[in-house]
């Protein structure tokens, strides 16, 4: 299935949750906290600003990015798990 974001909107394939604490505890699945890193599958094609323009999107496909915790809507698509955000609920990109 294929997803194309609308307006603002990035669509974000979700890092897997930590398995393990620093300190080598392994943790059962409902202690895990929902990940807040992820990196982008897609984008859309900008926010129409009133002038009738799309504004330039800061985030581009394959980039590696933070957002906020309980930011988007989450979606499964093909058994993986992704989140739908606007481009305001993105915190950082990776620099590598």
């Amino acid at each position: 299935m294929a997803v194309k974001p609308l307006d603002d909107r990035v669509l974000v394939k979700q890092c897997e949750a930590e398995q393990m604490t620093a300190g080598g505890i392994v943790l059962p699945d409902s202690a895990q906290e929902k990940p807040q890193r992820g990196k982008v599958v897609a984008t859309g094609p900008g926010k129409l600003l009133d002038s009738g323009q799309r504004g330039k999107l800061s985030v581009k496909k394959g980039d590696e990015i933070f957002y906020g915790k309980y930011a988007g809507t989450e979606i499964k698509i093909d058994g993986d798990e992704y989140v739908i955000l606007r481009e305001s609920d993105i915190l950082a990109i990776v620099e590598k």
